[in-house]
């Protein structure tokens, strides 16, 4: 259960920060970035879901990079731009935009149109969803998604509660990228679409990450794996290979 990691390219530095500040209130990862070289840059050192692609870079044209991005790059990315006119949407369309929202705009109706083009993309990939790795290694251990098993690296079985489970898939799919409790919340679907993680919700959160440490780590009390990330929330800290069963 990957959490959305979303680049948000702009060079207007406020609503940059307003977007990425948003959108990580709403369970994603945001990550800033102000021109093309960021965005390779990002693009080399890990996953990223979808681009939020502002056509007016400064010297920077939107459209342009979006056209190179698509030479190697099957990503989503939805441009934003204050351009309105027909031409200029079919101009974005036309290099291989997923969408084309007009500034300004509602924040929630952003949100909800990355939703549906994060959707869309995953309903494209069903048939590469059939064929996705089935067992996870890490640090000797392994987890197999089909059958749901947990095998420690002396060859037991180790066994999870549901919410164990879920919440050890949240931190496969994000392996050493640090996670905050709202972010895991959304992956657990606790707060339903993102809504703000109560007191009672992020203890229940740290009570559960104990639960699966207390399972896989050799000692809960200094875990190798599953460590506090401070000022953050948590990071799974190990390397996790994904192969077919």
């Amino acid at each position: 259960m990957n959490i959305p990691r979303l680049l948000v390219v702009d060079d207007d530095a406020e609503l940059r920060q307003m977007l990425t500040q948003f959108l990580q209130q709403n369970g994603c990862i945001a990550l800033p970035a102000t021109n093309e070289a960021d965005i390779q840059k990002h693009l080399a050192a890990g996953r990223i879901d979808l681009i939020l692609l502002d056509v007016m870079l400064g010297d920077e044209n939107g459209v342009e990079i979006c056209a190179r991005l698509r030479e190697e790059q099957s990503v989503p990315i939805i441009m934003v731009s204050a351009l309105s006119a027909d031409s200029d949407r079919m101009a974005g369309y036309a290099v291989g935009a997923d969408d084309y929202i007009v500034k300004p705009f509602n924040t929630e109706l952003l949100l909800a149109r990355i939703r549906a083009v994060l959707a869309r993309a995953r309903r494209t990939s069903s048939l590469a969803h059939r064929r996705q790795k089935a067992i996870y290694q890490f640090a000797g251990w392994a987890y197999d998604s089909k059958r749901n098993e947990v095998v420690s690296p002396e060859g037991y079985q180790v066994s999870l509660s549901q919410r164990e489970t879920m919440l050890l898939q949240a931190f496969l799919a994000n392996a050493r990228i640090p996670l905050t409790r709202q972010e895991i919340a959304v992956a657990l679907d606790v707060t339903g679409e993102g809504d703000k993680t109560s007191d009672a919700e992020g203890r229940a959160i740290d009570v559960l990450v104990g639960r699966l440490r207390a399972k896989i780590e050799n000692d809960p009390k200094k875990p190798d794996m599953l460590r506090t990330e401070r000022g953050v929330g948590y990071v799974f800290a190990v390397d996790v290979v994904a192969e077919d069963d």
